[in-house]
Parts: structure tokens; sequence; C-alpha cells
């Protein structure tokens, strides 16, 4: 067994010695529980956790708290004691107690030995009032029942889900096409929908509550030098009810894909239903009157999307509407449901997304390049170093080097891309460019995730058949990946637009990160270029919906 030693006695009892019982003990905790705690319950799922806690149970109030994994041992108790002592939370003193009340004859014996020189009682009860009620208090807040839906509605809105899937709205419809639904009732006149999944990183739909919410969002996802927490404000002030789509991939099955920074089709989907308000925050259980709006608001865009498809799917977004008649799941009564697009309100969206462009030109997605990030090995080390000319010209001779014919030797430093993976993976990736006729150009575009905002550089190999080959991501928000990217463009501007791509292996041994001519397996002489130089408009991620 451990005892403190007498550094660490010496140092607590230094600490004022206070007339006072502190409580102590040890209990499960269920994952529900955790965020009471300030924990992430998704993140401890998988482990069963203990909930350490020692209160004052004279002045009632909590000094420390820590949540441990369940098989965690007695010495956890005592640390969390300690930090009782000399970290208590809140604006509380560090202080040593009179006496210690546990319930766990286990943890009595234990922190009578381990604090046998610190001169402070340690006795057992049968009963903790205050952790009692504090425990009591918690289960409670678990115990308390999201709304329930009357039976078989979960089923019937999971199959409306799945019928929107199928129809895949997104195919047709960017975030910024606006479809209405008026009903009139619920407390809800018309709602406003955003179709997600064009740009990728989310599948579903936003009902918003009014055009207002809507707009407000807009504006604040789009605006220069917003802060992440400012975002994540925005996103909770949203006033909508929602669908969105979980993606469940299979790892081992990753075809290749054709467009922009894709990953492959998901195996399986699972719906998720909610709501947003400024004042309740996010809320994934519904009342029934909002599980009502949604089961007469999918269905009747389930009939418009299956109608229109061909014509939502035109270049300039028109002007249609439909009316059905669907029966009020509650009461059973006929409603009259309009659906229609709003031209007006999606070229107001537009304007906006225009506002924010260097240019003042929203980009035309139909004349995006083919992209692709399959040729790129996962776990591959990528660098941006460079290296003398001197040292380059040399490597020239090489049958690998590819490149250099018909160009004039290397001049001062040449800035270097190396992407550094196992051998095999190395050889694989250079035949593959050079099947795709080597590589033309290296280029940094800019990127952004279109839900939380976030800023990207997005590293890419053009080759000569003219795609782009996505070889990392830089954000913006990172002052380390940011500092990388200006690096690379100082020494572009230092020493001229001529670079080298450098596939290498030995990602796994002592040159990691420090490939040399040994390591090298190809090496492709190129150019540096801009996303004007390119026509390359700012990109966002992206599934490819391959479901061969």
């Amino acid at each position: 067994m451990y005892t403190l030693s007498p550094l660490a006695c010496a140092r607590l009892s230094r600490l004022p010695k206070l007339p006072v019982v502190w409580e102590g003990d040890r209990r499960p905790i269920a994952h529900g529980m955790l965020s009471a705690f300030g924990y992430d319950s998704e993140v401890e799922e998988n482990d069963a956790s203990d909930c350490i806690i020692w209160v004052d149970g004279t002045e009632g109030v909590l000094r420390a708290v820590s949540i441990v994994p369940a098989d965690t041992g007695p010495e956890a108790v005592a640390r969390t004691l300690l930090q009782a002592m000399e970290h208590p939370q809140g604006a509380m003193p560090p202080a040593r107690p009179h006496k210690l009340v546990v319930r766990d004859r286990e943890i009595q014996f234990f922190l009578r030995g381990a604090l046998q020189n610190l001169d402070v009682a340690i006795d057992h009860t049968a009963h903790l009032p205050l952790i009692d009620d504090i425990f009591d208090s918690l289960e409670q807040q678990e115990m308390v029942a999201e709304p329930e839906l009357p039976e078989g509605w979960q089923e019937i809105l999971n199959k409306l889900a799945q019928d929107m899937w199928d129809v895949s709205p997104w195919n047709e419809l960017s975030d910024h096409h606006i479809i209405t639904i008026t009903l009139n009732r619920w407390e809800l006149d018309t709602l406003y929908v955003s179709v997600l999944g064009m740009l990728g990183m989310e599948y579903g739909l936003l009902l918003y509550r009014s055009e207002e919410s809507l707009k407000k969002f807009r504006e604040t996802a789009l605006m220069k030098g917003r802060s992440t927490q400012q975002m994540q404000q925005a996103f909770l002030s949203q006033d909508c009810l929602f669908l969105n789509f979980e993606l469940f991939e299979d790892e081992e099955d990753t075809p290749p894909i054709a467009l922009p920074w894709m990953k492959a089709a998901p195996s399986a989907v699972e719906p998720d239903f909610g709501s947003i308000h400024p004042l309740e925050g996010l809320r994934h259980g519904l009342e029934v009157e909002e599980a009502a709006a949604l089961r007469v608001s999918l269905t009747a865009l389930h009939k418009f999307f299956s109608a229109h498809e061909r014509a939502l799917s035109k270049a300039v977004f028109p002007t249609l509407s439909a009316n059905y008649t669907l029966p009020d799941p509650l009461d059973g009564s006929s409603i009259s449901v309009t659906v229609a697009t709003h031209p007006q309100l999606t070229q107001t969206l537009e304007d906006m997304d225009a506002e924010v462009s260097d240019d003042g030109i929203a980009p035309d997605l139909s004349l995006f390049p083919t992209f692709r990030d399959d040729y790129i090995p996962e776990g591959a080390l990528i660098l941006l170093t460079h290296f003398p000319a001197s040292v380059l010209n040399g490597w020239r001779e090489l049958r690998h080097y590819y490149g250099a014919e018909h160009q004039p030797p290397l001049v001062n430093e040449v800035p270097m891309v190396v992407i550094q993976t196992s051998r095999p993976k190395a050889k694989k990736l250079a035949e593959q460019l050079q099947s795709a006729q080597a590589v033309t150009a290296v280029c940094f575009n800019p990127g952004r995730d279109p839900m939380t905002g976030e800023q990207f550089h997005l590293g890419l190999l053009q080759t000569g058949d003219g795609e782009f080959h996505l070889f990392v991501e830089f954000s913006e928000e990172d002052p380390e990946e940011r500092r990388i990217v200006q690096n690379w463009h100082k020494w572009q501007d230092t020493y001229g637009d001529r670079c080298v791509v450098m596939i290498a292996s030995g990602v796994t041994g002592a040159f990691r990160g420090k490939p040399g001519v040994r390591e090298s397996v190809a090496f492709f002489e190129t150019r540096s270029r801009t996303p004007a130089d390119l026509s390359l408009p700012p990109l966002q991620m992206t599934y490819a919906l391959d479901w061969e």
C-alpha cells in the first residue's frame, strides 16, 4: 500500500485545519450523467465509469469530483481527496478537514493507511446524506424522459426519412435553394427548407420556422473573421426543425471516387430528428406537434421532389408550386399543404455568398474539374520543405526523377512537397501519378466546412490528365498549420515557381520525416500555381453517392 511521502505530508499539514467533516464516496455512474460533470458521454460510452466525490458536509459544498474508469484502483480516491484539499472547486480556499466520513469499508481502511501521518480522522457511516442527495438529483435528471411519441410514430418518421434519402434532393439542390412549406397548423405558418448534402459534410433538411432565422444564420456563417465560438453560438441560435442522416461507412470498401474530397458511399444511414431554438438550444426529442409537422412536411416534400425532379435539376432555379391534401396525424382531419420554390429568397442567399468572394462572383459549380483523394495513402506523412538546387540537380540524373527534360538546371533553393509512406504504397502512388501523365502543378486552394465555417488550405497535385489530387488539408485556425502554408508561399516568392514532389518510403523507420535519396521512390519536377492560374474556385467537402 502506498503512503504519502514525508514531503507531501509536510505540505498538506501547512494547510489550515478546519473543524468540519467531509463526506467522500465512489459510485458507478451512468453514461448519461457524465455531462453533469463536464464529461463527454460519447467518448466514454464503451467504458464503465465511477464517480469519486468529496463534499464538505458541514458547509454543504462540493470540494472535488473526478470520473475514472471502473477498474481504477483506490489510489484515485486519495488523489481526488488531495485535490479537494489543495485545489478545491469554485472559490473555496485550500484546507484540510478535521474528519473524513466514508461509507465503504475498503476506502476507509485504504485512506487510514495512506494518510496515517496527516492527522485526519477517518470514520465509517452507513449513509452519506449530502452525497446521496447529489446522486439522487442526477439520477432524477437522467430519468426525465424525452417526450414520448404515440406508438408507431417513430417507425413512420424513419420510413419517411428513408423515402427522403432515396429521392436524394441534394443531388439537385444546394443549401441556398429554398423550398417553402405552408402548413398553418401547430403554431407553424411557413417552414423554409434548406437541403444539406450537395456540399457533403452533412445530409439532411433544415426546416426554419422563419425567414429571418435562415438569413441570420447564413449571414453569420459567411461572416469573415468569425471565431469557432461565434459559429457555435450562431448554430444554437437557429430556429428550426431538422432531419439529419448519420452515415456509417465500411472502412474495407473504399472505391475510387470522382468528385471533390470525397469518401465512399455510406454502408448504412440512420435518421436523426430534432429541434434547434435560440432559447432551448439543440434538442433531439420531439414534441408530438413537432413530430406531426415533420410527418406532414416530409410527406409533402417527397411528393414535390418526386414530381419535379427534372425541373429542379435545371441550372436556373424554377418557380414551382404544388398543393397537397394530407391527413392530420393527430386527429385525422384533412390539411391543405402548399410546397413551393422560393427563387427570390434563393437569389438573396446567392448574392450573400457572392459578396464574400474575393471577386464578387459566385463560383459556378458546374465548371468544377475532377477531384480525387484516393491516391494519397492513409497514414502518409506530408512535409513541406526546401532543398538546395545543387543537391536536386544531382538527383535529376536518377531514373525515377521525372519532369526534368527540356528544363534548365535548378537554381537557388527549391521548395519540395514530400509524401512519405511505406515502400509498397510509395511505389503504387508513383505508378498512379505516372499513369496520370505525371504532376503538372502544385496548388494550395482555399476550402471551407459549410457547417462550422472552418477554413482550410487544401494541398492539390494536378496531373497531366487534368485531374486534381488532394494530398493535405491545413486548418486556417491552427497557427502552426497556417505558418506552414505561409512558409510555402514565401519560398515561392523568394525562389520562384519551380518545385519538386518527392514520393518516399520509410515512414515507420529511422528516417521518418527526413527521407533522403535512398528512401526516394520518385521525384516529379513541376510548378507551383495559384488557384487563379488553375481557375479553381473555393472548394468544400462532399461524399460520393455511389451505390454500386
